[in-house]
């Protein structure tokens, strides 16, 4: 049995048009995601298989296999849900999220000015790569973190709450080469809902990181 698996797409693939077209949605969901899905559980019976047959030439490429995989089928897992067709505009008390917004203006100094850094961590990402919002658990502070493939340039502990898709895959068919538009328009589809309610519960969670004993 798969230890992985292809969550379903909250919604339908035209929910998130005009800003993310259909066809994007099926490829990148059903094609890309589930190529990590696939690479994760195979990279889990090689390592299983060199385990049993004590044989450990091949330990530092399934390792970063893994790591790959891995954080690509969460970080998507985590995507899929941050947008909806209903999103967009900022985090506000009136919508029931005024604490997420509170901890953007303490952490950022304001929405404007966290949506210019993570807007600009996503769009200049060399190559493929994603633009994070995430809680950082030592301050409880909310950071921006530009992540290279998949898992590097990251805090450990920090729990990823809002992540912004910049490989290709994402964006090629519909924005072309023309990143920086298609994470301008991201902003459109932010399902700050989902944002706030990943925010409260890594907060809940922050005393699991032992810094000490």
């Amino acid at each position: 049995m798969a230890t992985y698996t292809l969550p379903e797409l909250p919604y339908d693939y035209a929910a998130l048009a005009p800003v993310i077209s259909p066809e994007i949605i099926e490829l990148h969901h059903d094609k890309h995601h589930a190529a990590y899905v696939k690479g994760a559980n195979d990279t889990l019976e090689q390592l299983a298989e060199a385990r049993d047959k004590d044989q450990w030439g091949t330990i530092n490429g399934l390792e970063k296999n893994l790591a790959f995989h891995l954080s690509g089928h969460i970080l998507h897992s985590i995507y899929w849900h941050n947008m909806t067709g209903d999103g967009g505009g900022e985090p506000l008390e009136k919508d029931g999220v005024g604490e997420l917004a509170d901890a953007i203006a303490e952490s950022f100094g304001s929405f404007r000015k966290f949506k210019a850094q993570l807007t600009k961590a996503a769009a200049t990402t060399q190559g493929s790569g994603w633009g994070v919002l995430a809680h950082e658990p030592v301050t409880g502070r909310l950071i921006v973190e530009q992540i290279y493939d998949h898992q590097g340039n990251v805090g450990q502990g920090s729990v990823p709450i809002l992540v912004f898709d910049a490989w290709e895959h994402a964006f090629y068919l519909q924005y072309k080469n023309q990143k920086v538009d298609f994470i301008e328009a991201m902003w459109q589809v932010v399902n700050w809902q989902d944002v706030a309610k990943r925010y409260t519960a890594a907060k809940e969670r922050a005393n699991n990181l032992l810094l000490a004993p």
